[in-house]
């Protein structure tokens, strides 16, 4: 029996190598780091002691959250529950910035215009996407997917991206586009939605398991 139905809990991927370069990431495709290792086995561990057994599991098509969601899978024992895999759920496409550390980026951009395509809900970096353009892959992903999951009874566990998941911030958590500039989710950092009888999700704090 599942402790917690109707429940979503959102996952940023752990530290990859990109992350501990400091560079643009996106489409790229790193591995995680030994720190990103031993922070996914933590959040895992972290969501065992809460109690929380998933029915349901989704990630994108890239190889730091699938290495994340397959570790903390490991932790809870539930190496064998099958794993939804899409590129819907991508990190945000970087474009041009993709490679570049933070530094050069503002060397070969400038300062503001980085900030711009960084935060702006709208801007769009040389050949990537804004975060507007990736909520719009996201979000019908989480319509069509995620919440039927969720809606029957389920507690489906989503590892994801830090664009990815703030993109899905905007609706769960009703933040407009000023607002989700000053969002950031940590490496491995994790939150819980429990899904009300009208659909909607709300951000809550479950307690440990008995």
């Amino acid at each position: 029996m599942t402790p917690f139905k109707r429940t979503l809990v959102l996952v940023r991927h752990g530290q990859s190598e990109d992350n501990a370069q400091d560079l643009f990431s996106g489409l790229r495709d790193p591995a995680l780091t030994s720190r990103g290792v031993a922070e996914a086995l933590a959040a895992g561990r972290e969501l065992g002691r809460l109690g929380l057994r998933f029915t349901h599991a989704f990630t994108s098509a890239q190889r730091r959250a699938q290495q994340t969601m397959a570790l903390i899978l490991q932790e809870l024992g539930q190496d064998d529950l099958a794993v939804r895999k899409d590129a819907a759920l991508n990190e945000r496409d970087y474009g041009a910035l993709a490679g570049l550390n933070k530094s050069q980026a503002r060397e070969r951009f400038s300062a503001e215009q980085v900030r711009v395509w960084r935060k702006s809900f709208h801007a769009v970096p040389p050949g990537g996407e804004s975060l507007a353009m990736t909520a719009a892959r996201v979000w019908p992903f989480y319509e069509r997917e995620i919440a039927p999951a969720v809606a029957d009874d389920g507690c489906a566990l989503l590892v994801g991206h830090g664009n990815a998941l703030r993109s899905m911030l905007m609706r769960l958590d009703g933040l407009g586009p000023e607002r989700i500039e000053d969002v950031n989710i940590g490496t491995a950092q994790f939150l819980v939605y429990a899904m009300a009888e009208d659909g909607r999700l709300a951000r809550t704090e479950p307690q440990p398991a008995e």
